[in-house]
């Protein structure tokens, strides 16, 4: 049995190691005995934990195929969806609320999904310690806390620094994905990955919705609500 608050507990970062750069703010939620028992059944064969050296994406999927990171999966809805439309890609989805990390492994039995591996840790320090240059040959970061606040603006994960970290993990013709509903955030995020110079934007602006990524509940509510919601595609080329 995995205890997720027992596990935060024994494996408090120290403070030398703490960063600036956070992928999360933790958020408590009611975990359902569905999703605890999936943790419990499921988190030997499907999940990832921590540790400070590198890992090979290809031992823990069992297999050489494309590797793709998704950063902030919420309920592991789409990231589930996504996965079996793209069955030859491998996805390691990361988020640290525990009621979604419950879900995805739910989701991930009863769909029968064998190319996704979990892990509930923060995305900065795993893209730091755990995955190899060049391990990567996509990012997805879909709809990440826009931090409406002007003065809360500081706390957003796509900023340059975090980007800077990000791509030396993707190989080359690798992409990064990201999706918003916040036009202002979207705004940010183009100024952010038109910054560096070995990413291409494969889109004049703002991409169409690639077809592996499926409309979330939340998005056709915002559609419905008037509200826009603006995909970024880059390339690296360098």
């Amino acid at each position: 049995m995995t205890d997720f608050t027992q596990y935060h507990e024994e494996n408090q970062i120290p403070v030398e190691h703490l960063r600036s750069i956070r992928s999360f703010v933790l958020r408590q939620g009611h975990m359902t005995a569905a999703q605890q028992r999936a943790i419990d059944t499921m988190w030997p064969h499907f999940g990832i934990d921590y540790q400070y050296s590198a890992i090979d994406l290809n031992q823990c999927f069992g297999r050489v195929n494309p590797k793709v990171l998704e950063i902030g999966f919420g309920m592991g809805t789409a990231t589930v969806e996504i996965a079996k439309r793209l069955p030859e890609t491998d996805f390691l989805a990361i988020d640290v609320h525990g009621p979604g990390v419950g879900n995805i492994l739910k989701l991930i039995e009863e769909e029968q999904v064998g190319n996704i591996r979990v892990m509930r840790h923060d995305a900065v320090e795993v893209v730091e310690n755990m995955l190899a240059d060049d391990a990567l040959s996509g990012i997805h970061i879909f709809f990440p806390d826009p931090w409406h606040k002007k003065r809360h603006h500081k706390r957003r994960l796509v900023q340059p620094p975090f980007v800077e970290k990000l791509l030396p993990k993707l190989k080359m013709g690798g992409y990064i994905h990201m999706a918003t509903d916040w036009e202002e955030y979207a705004v940010q995020m183009l100024e952010v990955l038109s910054g560096f110079h070995n990413l291409r934007n494969t889109a004049e602006d703002y991409a169409a919705t690639p077809d592996y990524r499926p409309e979330t509940k939340f998005e056709a509510r915002g559609k419905r609500l008037g509200h826009g919601v603006w995909d970024l595609v880059f390339q690296r080329t360098k």
